[in-house]
């Protein structure tokens, strides 16, 4: 048997035991447990392009060898954890601004990061373990593969917080910061749960977001989401 084939029965084995797109170093070295020195064959493997290390003990599989498109969302999770994806990336992934988002943004309880990868840029802001601990909800993809995101109520609430320049003290400063500075979606906006916002509000103990609560409850004539 040429090298070649060898390779490419290596290959056809490995995809066979790791059935998810994005992978780790230990879901890697299993499925090179039947062969000697794995780490040169992970060298090699590397070499080829036949799986590309995003950061170190992080992979995804090289083009030729993918079942299905890698998820950006899924390895934001594995980058840094715990972490959930937040922030702009999560409003635009909701459809509530416009613009579109290049790096994947996440909130971690660990410090703040940034990690540049072949596959573009994941950041992640800290915030405190109480306000981390809610409004997080479970995506699931083809394949039984997950990720976390914030629910909408959450993303739009990290973002405020995570700004910190800005100066809000009456509704009609936070209604401008909304729907001019963040360019909300106003449909999107009404929707809003506005018990879930004033919970995460109290986890943050945070008047700005107090202020979004009141001013969606003013807006739309209602005292919370049912």
């Amino acid at each position: 048997m040429t090298t070649k084939v060898k390779g490419e029965k290596m290959l056809e084995e490995l995809r066979s035991r790791i059935t998810r797109e994005e992978f780790d170093y230990y879901a890697l070295l299993d499925g090179l447990r039947e062969y000697g020195r794995p780490r040169d064959k992970i060298t090699d493997l590397l070499k080829k392009g036949a799986i590309i290390r995003i950061k170190k003990g992080i992979y995804v599989f090289g083009e030729r060898y993918r079942r299905l498109p890698f998820s950006r969302e899924v390895l934001a999770n594995m980058i840094c954890g715990p972490s959930y994806i937040s922030l702009d990336y999560a409003l635009h992934y909701y459809g509530m601004i416009p613009e579109r988002v290049e790096a994947v943004t996440s909130v971690t309880c660990a410090r703040s990061k940034r990690f540049s990868t072949p596959v573009g840029l994941f950041m992640y802001r800290s915030i405190s373990m109480n306000a981390y601990q809610i409004g997080i909800d479970q995506v699931v993809l083809e394949g039984g593969r997950t990720f976390l995101i914030a629910v909408p109520e959450k993303a739009l609430s990290d973002k405020i917080h995570d700004d910190r320049g800005t100066s809000i003290r009456t509704y009609t400063e936070m209604r401008a910061y909304l729907l001019d500075n963040l360019r909300i979606d106003p449909e999107k906006l009404e929707k809003l749960n506005v018990n879930m916002l004033s919970l995460i509000a109290d986890r943050y103990r945070s008047r700005k977001l107090r202020l979004v609560s009141d001013l969606l409850c003013k807006l739309c004539g209602r005292k919370g989401n049912e």
